[in-house]
């Protein structure tokens, strides 16, 4: 169970923390991972490692144990980007931005119903859109458009 979880921690204190890359080994070795115990008690005792103002045989350990983690989640836990259409990356950027459809048809420099249209799926950006919206918001054009099938 890892601390977010558990709401504890292994070290609740500095002063808790073995001080040496030694007295950490021998607290957990580090060796691969190789069950889903195994990791959760690496994720547990990165987990109350983290805050502390850590000495550098302390980090050294952090760090090595941080590596052991992440090899196993690369191994055990695949992560793919959830597809996030065009049209909901931009509601999106609209969003973390505070523009609504009226502020989008003053970016685009058209005329105020536009935005809502666009917002709405009833009329499509075109390049001259996807130019002005990668400037302002600093993104890719990809974003905006379809993803690419995997049908061959």
């Amino acid at each position: 169970m890892t601390p977010a979880v558990s709401g504890k921690t292994l070290f609740g204190h500095y002063r808790d923390v073995p001080p040496s890359y030694e007295a950490l080994q021998a607290f957990f070795p580090l060796r691969p991972l190789r069950s889903a115990s195994d990791y959760d008690r690496a994720v547990e005792v990165a987990g109350s490692l983290a805050g502390h103002a850590l000495n550098p045989e302390q980090d050294d350990y952090l760090g090595t144990l941080g590596a052991l983690i992440l090899a196993y989640e690369d191994q055990n836990q695949p992560f793919e980007i959830p597809y996030i259409s065009g049209l909901d990356a931009l509601k999106g950027l609209l969003r973390d931005h505070g523009m609504n459809a009226s502020d989008l048809s003053r970016l685009l420099g058209a005329h105020r119903s536009l935005g809502s249209k666009i917002l709405h799926g009833e009329r499509s950006l075109t390049v001259q859109h996807l130019r002005i919206l990668t400037e302002y918001f600093k993104v890719s054009a990809d974003l905006f458009l379809p993803a690419p099938s995997s049908e061959g």
